[in-house]
């Protein structure tokens, strides 16, 4: 039985997607909400004769990772988030990349020579890659009314994954990625009124009305800080608005903090300033249950109590940068 492990947001959802298009696979998925990354333990070791597994920690999945090796299962890795000390395996094929200026979906478009060039266009556009987004729509020759498009799409599937349980997404990553097989041209999504695009746009918008009002708790020469409530709304928008953030201004780091429903701790979103894209995962590693990559990273419990420390963790290592 083969596996295909991913993580629920635009970077693996279409990571997945352009692998498949290009060599296709009958698979069992396992994917969950963007913060679920520790996925590869929902594997069935017994049953597992292969693994893909994209755009999740290999930090975090290592104890799992070594078990499904040692018991012989073939396990394809490809990720830009912090790794840890690689296994050396004949079992294991690792495609990992820590440069800030690519994720996993674009790793795997070069893997395959560009095949679906497209919806990588739009998955390093959800991981707020812009740069290297504009850059390979340039080179496979997109207009700017595609590229704006694919933007869109790859903002919005990104938007999807954000939320506690499944219950918080419009669409769960899984049914999201099997709709989303149907469009080998991601362009295609805009001319279906039936398409998931659809959908997500107009309950990303309804979301987005409801954080416009939102003003930061915290504002230095460094970094903002910004609180939302516990809503269901808000962990949904929670990534997608500190991504806007960052990009409405680049030389500061931006940190979205979410109540979560137990009322003791914060989900936490880090943004390193667009202009100097590291420290993110530091910063976010020196708490429990933190990590992710140097341009963005979280923490999915900062106890209350650490608010204050984490603001100064924040704003004291961009100081000194």
């Amino acid at each position: 039985m083969h596996y295909d492990v991913f993580n629920g947001d635009a970077d693996g959802i279409i990571a997945l997607l352009q692998l498949r298009f290009a060599e296709p696979k009958e698979s069992t998925l396992i994917t969950g909400v963007k913060r679920d990354i520790k996925l590869l333990k929902q594997v069935d070791i017994d049953t597992a004769e292969s693994v893909t597994a994209l755009d999740i920690s290999m930090e975090k999945n290592l104890p799992e990772l070594e078990a499904l090796l040692e018991n012989n299962v073939k396990v394809f890795y490809c990720d830009h988030h912090r790794s840890g000390d690689i296994p050396q395996s004949d079992n294991l094929d690792a495609l990992i990349n820590l440069d800030a200026e690519t994720c996993t979906s674009l790793l795997i478009n070069e893997h395959l020579g560009g095949q679906h060039a497209k919806w990588a266009v739009a998955a390093a556009f959800g991981d707020n890659l812009f740069a290297s987004a504009e850059k390979l729509a340039q080179e496979i020759g997109l207009t700017e009314s595609d590229t704006e498009f694919l933007k869109e799409l790859g903002t919005l599937i990104n938007y999807n994954g954000y939320g506690a349980t499944l219950n918080d997404l419009h669409i769960e990553p899984a049914i999201l990625y099997q709709q989303l097989t149907a469009y080998v041209d991601p362009l295609t999504l805009l001319e279906d009124e039936s398409s998931p695009y659809h959908t997500l746009k107009k309950g990303y918008e309804l979301d987005r009305n409801q954080v416009l009002s939102i003003t930061p708790t915290h504002s230095d020469t460094q970094c903002k800080v910004f609180e939302l409530p516990c809503e269901a709304w808000a962990r949904r928008i929670s990534g997608v608005f500190g991504n806007e953030l960052a990009n409405q201004n680049p030389e500061l780091a931006h940190a979205v903090l979410t109540l979560n429903a137990n009322e003791q701790d914060y989900t936490v979103s880090v943004r390193a300033p667009l202009n100097n894209r590291v420290g993110a995962d530091d910063i976010c590693s020196s708490f429990p249950t933190g990590g992710g990559r140097k341009a963005a990273a979280g923490i999915n419990e900062l106890a209350l109590a650490d608010k204050l420390r984490f603001v100064e963790v924040l704003s004291g290592y961009y100081s000194r940068s």
